[in-house]
């Protein structure tokens, strides 16, 4: 366990003496958490280490699949199927449980996207997805190429399927990364480098209204310190996004509550467990948990059983 000083601003979303339990070490840099409801297992990826890992509470962490073209963020469907964020090839790949494979989403008017980063699905069947171009970087987390894009967007795969949506202008963001929606999905929030924005959801899935909640939330040139990275928001509506120092979280009035602060630079996380109130958090070469006094927003891919009253 590792204990850690919580701000009395954020007890009332976790307990003054929570700790951090360890769960699996060795990784290189641990992304893309999503917590499969059916089956009540965790699946992330080590990116550099090109895996995809599984980890139970019976079993403890396992190795899915090596390679697995460097994934990254990750969600699950209603239907069962994965969506993953593929580094290497630049797709969004939908991965069922019998293993077959879809790609939902791999260009743009006619271009390669970037290298989707990470992906957030909506009770309407669509699918939003950012679009930076890390894994056209020549380092560890992708494979070294030149961009046929521009730029680095924002996109939506519309309900059912079908050619992807640019929903934000193609300046809007520098790189964007990790994305999330409001409970109510009338608002997306989103991080772009060091800082965090926020969109009003228009009718027809567009983002409008774009606003800056939060800057400077990046290591200035700190090392080890992270910038923001992954995002959920929990049933009060709060957003909880890993950056400098911690998961840094804020009210649904866009306020900063405090830093939540964690042994190790935080990419990702994601609420689950049997109430989904156990937050899983991937840091850098270990994967953690932490339990809190709030769950999830209820997402697509919960089962109904779990809001039933």
């Amino acid at each position: 366990m590792t204990a850690m000083h919580i701000s009395e601003s954020l007890h009332h979303l976790i307990d003054s003496d929570a700790e951090f339990e360890q769960l699996a070490d060795g990784f290189v840099f641990s992304e893309g958490p999503a917590w499969n409801d059916v089956t009540d297992e965790l699946i992330f990826h080590d990116i550099p280490g090109d895996a995809r890992w599984r980890w139970t509470q019976a079993r403890g962490a396992e190795l899915l699949e090596s390679p697995d073209f460097k994934g990254n963020g990750a969600v699950f469907e209603p239907g069962g199927g994965l969506l993953v964020c593929e580094q290497v090839t630049s797709s969004l790949v939908r991965i069922f449980p019998d293993g077959r494979r879809e790609i939902p989403a791999f260009h743009y008017r006619g271009k390669y996207l970037n290298s989707p980063n990470d992906v957030v699905t909506h009770s309407d069947g669509s699918i939003y997805f950012t679009d930076p171009n890390y894994g056209r970087w020549p380092v560890a987390v992708g494979v070294g190429r030149e961009c046929e894009l521009d730029f680095q967007g924002v996109f939506r795969v519309p309900p059912g399927g079908g050619p992807v949506q640019l929903v934000v202008e193609p300046g809007e963001f520098e790189q964007p990364n990790g994305l999330c929606f409001s409970p109510d999905e009338k608002t997306m929030y989103i991080n772009d480098r060091t800082n965090l924005k926020a969109f009003d959801v228009a009718t027809d899935g567009a983002l409008v209204r774009g606003r800056i909640v939060c800057e400077d939330m990046g290591s200035t040139g700190i090392p080890g310190t992270g910038n923001p990275d992954g995002m959920k928001t929990d049933e009060l509506g709060n957003v909880w996004c890993t950056a400098r120092d911690g998961i840094w979280i804020f009210s649904p009035e866009e306020e900063l509550l405090g830093i939540l602060p964690t042994p190790e630079v935080a990419g990702n996380l994601v609420w689950g467990g049997a109430d989904l109130r156990t937050l899983f958090v991937t840091m850098t070469t270990k994967l953690y948990r932490v339990q809190t006094k709030v769950a999830s927003c209820r997402l697509p891919y919960h089962r109904p059983d779990r809001w039933d009253s």
